[in-house]
């Protein structure tokens, strides 16, 4: 093959390649690398779609630039902006408006995240409050109807077969 058959952009296609990080680590989360920092952000439990979109606008990057090809010094803001969002973002975006037992904002991701809301479920159980009796029985707590949704087993109703079977039973006797 001759140099002058040979696409003058594919070398750089390549080298563009080689640049991309494929996973960042965040906190305690490897966020994909190849998608944008806005779409990467919401791999992280506790980072929704705004949280994220703040968090893009916070860091002066664009937030349809790819999440790999950052550099270092723009990561290790982001990662501040994530581990600090609480002090960044206004009180009602937060996870944790009032924590139960220090009052203070907070703003819970990763891991965490589950540990605390598990944290709560378990002090409603303790003080037999109503939602916490509700999570026990394994019962919806916000008000919904439970009559015909929500059930474990097949479908509510009358099985007609057996009762037809009972009832020619009683009829031979």
């Amino acid at each position: 093959m001759s140099t002058e058959d040979q696409d003058p952009d594919e070398g750089e296609g390549d080298e563009e390649e080689e640049n991309i990080q494929y996973f960042v680590r965040v906190g305690q989360t490897d966020l994909d690398g190849t998608v944008s920092v806005e779409r990467a952000l919401l791999g992280m439990n506790g980072i929704g779609r705004r949280a994220a979109r703040h968090i893009a606008a916070a860091s002066d990057v664009s937030r349809t630039a790819t999440f790999g090809r950052l550099e270092e010094d723009e990561i290790e803001e982001i990662v501040s902006l994530v581990t600090d969002f609480a002090a960044e973002a206004p009180d009602w975006m937060t996870n944790r408006p009032t924590d139960y037992y220090t009052g203070e904002t907070e703003h819970v991701i990763g891991n965490d995240l589950e540990l605390t809301r598990q944290q709560d479920v378990n002090r409603m159980q303790m003080i037999d409050s109503y939602k916490g009796v509700r999570h026990q029985r394994g019962q919806k707590v916000r008000g919904q109807r439970t009559r015909s949704t929500g059930r474990s087993e097949g479908t509510v109703g009358v099985n007609v077969e057996a009762i037809q079977e009972e009832f020619e039973d009683e009829e031979e006797a």
